[in-house]
């Protein structure tokens, strides 16, 4: 038998309060849960859930963070399936917004992370995730010519907080999945605006 080491054991237990994490903030959002409930649906003490994270809003950054990993893992496998950088970016756009039809991810990355923990923040972490990935695409188009240069930081901003509010839409809709398709046919126009599809060379990314 092959003993653990500690350090294997204290990823396991990091591992288990941030999946319990993810699934009691997503169920329930921020405020109805406490650090109790985390701990008890992680099969830990509340104590050890302490010794893990510093408290409650610590504990929620890392489901928030596991939560965009979750969405970056979706958007690479979608742009890796596709031969041309429009159709990976319009590909990725609209699995952005069908993520957000997903209840824990929308209570968790759209509705409470602005709040708990400030907007900031929130912009900062998604920066190394999905807006990073957006802006990766961005200078694709550009280096295939289906765009213009420059600030690909501040348009990558612009595209991704107008995917944004699709999701805050869909998000506070009493049909989501219904209002879904509309949303992407204006995601669709709006990417279209930024990246010139008609100029798009199949052969750009191979």
């Amino acid at each position: 038998m092959i003993r653990r080491t500690q350090a294997e054991r204290s990823d396991e237990t990091t591992g288990r309060l941030v999946r319990a994490a993810r699934e009691r903030f997503g169920a329930a959002g921020y405020a109805p849960t406490s650090i109790d409930a985390v701990a008890a649906a992680a099969g830990v003490t509340k104590g050890a859930a302490y010794h893990h994270f510093g408290g409650k809003a610590e504990l929620f950054r890392a489901a928030f963070v596991a939560e965009l990993e979750a969405v970056d893992a979706k958007l690479l496998a979608v742009a890796a399936e596709e031969g041309d950088v429009w159709t990976a970016l319009r590909r990725g756009c609209r699995t952005f917004l069908e993520h957000c039809l997903d209840p824990g991810f929308r209570q968790i990355v759209l509705l409470d992370a602005p709040a708990v923990l400030g907007w900031e923040t929130v912009r900062a972490i998604e920066h190394d995730h999905m807006l990073r990935i957006l802006r990766d695409g961005l200078s694709l188009a550009v280096a295939a010519g289906l765009a213009p240069d420059g600030d690909l930081d501040a348009r990558a901003r612009l595209v991704f907080g107008a995917l944004c509010e699709g999701g805050m839409l869909l998000a506070r809709s009493e049909e989501p999945a219904a209002d879904l398709p509309r949303i992407a046919a204006e995601a669709d126009r709006l990417l279209s605006a930024v990246v010139r599809p008609g100029e798009r060379d199949p052969k750009a990314l191979r």
